[in-house]
């Protein structure tokens, strides 16, 4: 039975191959994909995984994003899932969903700035300077004062 929890990345190469179609008991990623034939050999091996390099292959390649696409074309009709790495931005990580990545590596920042945008940090400053809070020191304050104000507003004293 597969370990669900450790997966083994392996590079494209005849004996990474051989090994993978021997691997029963761990999934593995055959990763530093550059072509769509690469990832049917992974897919006939039955690799869990295939690892893209968007941003590397966009640099050598010209467009990592169509790459991300091809194999996704070559993978559909099978098990193996397509791992988007070296991902540089939160656009680029939603392009590779798009293409049809299942998954992602993302480094840290990109992480932690695919939940904000320019228009909802100048809202929300828009809601604080008008007086309807949205952050507050005490959980549900500003929900609290918010409907204070809107039942002042509906039933004048």
């Amino acid at each position: 039975m597969p370990k669900a929890d450790l997966v083994l990345k392996i590079p494209p190469t005849l004996t990474g191959f051989q090994f993978v179609r021997q691997c029963a008991e761990y999934p593995c990623c055959v990763t530093a994909v550059y072509s769509p034939a690469q990832a049917l050999i992974a897919s006939e091996v039955h690799a869990r995984y295939v690892a893209v390099y968007v941003n590397r292959a966009t640099r050598l390649l010209g467009d990592g994003l169509k790459l991300v696409r091809d194999v996704a074309e070559i993978l559909k009709h099978n098990g193996t899932e397509i791992i988007a790495a070296s991902i540089k931005s939160p656009e680029e990580a939603c392009a590779a969903l798009y293409a049809g990545a299942r998954h992602l590596t993302l480094p840290y920042n990109v992480l932690t700035s695919l939940g904000t945008h320019p228009l909802s940090e100048q809202t929300i400053a828009e809601f604080q300077a008008g007086g309807v809070g949205i952050l507050s020191s005490q959980p549900g304050e500003a929900i609290a004062d918010y409907m204070t104000d809107i039942n002042r507003n509906h039933n004048p004293e």
